[in-house]
């Protein structure tokens, strides 16, 4: 009898730990996957906050002639800034947006965050990967895509 049971521990662990390091893996992954979403957040949630005062002295290339770009690169590094180091491993598309009076969504010129007393939206479009293989079946392409967004109004300033 004592024959029979051999080596029945190894198999059961084998059995038993795949499906826990499955688990675990992919609670590791997922709980990744939603800090880089909100860390995100926070980043575009700042970069509008800073975009809305009119300031532009974070653009790193001033240009003296053209203000409205200087506020557009100045919030985008902002956006940078407080992505503690994600931006540069995230694919990340920026899109900056105003809302008119009767509520019409209209896209800004391009290099521009707006005027005074308009509402600002900044919407960014990212990709990330998962950490390991275990969620990249479920996902599309094996990759995560998610956007982020924040709405403020500008406020007066010339």
């Amino acid at each position: 009898m004592r024959q029979a049971q051999r080596g029945a521990a190894a198999v059961e662990f084998a059995l038993v730990s795949s499906v826990f390091f499955l688990l675990l893996f992919s609670v590791v992954d997922f709980g990744y996957l939603m800090w880089v979403n909100l860390t995100m957040q926070h980043a575009v949630r700042e970069g509008a906050r800073y975009a809305v005062t009119g300031r532009a002295d974070l653009d790193p290339d001033p240009d003296p002639e053209n203000l409205a770009r200087n506020r557009y690169d100045a919030a985008i590094e902002e956006m940078k800034q407080s992505s503690m180091g994600l931006w540069t491993q995230l694919n990340t598309q920026v899109a900056m947006q105003t809302v008119d009076s009767s509520g019409t969504v209209s896209d800004l010129p391009q290099q521009s965050a707006g005027s005074g007393d308009q509402i600002l939206i900044i919407r960014l479009r990212c990709t990330a990967h998962a950490l390991t293989p275990m969620l990249q079946p479920f996902l599309t392409d094996g990759v995560y895509r998610f956007d982020v967004s924040a709405t403020m109004k500008n406020e007066a300033y010339r």
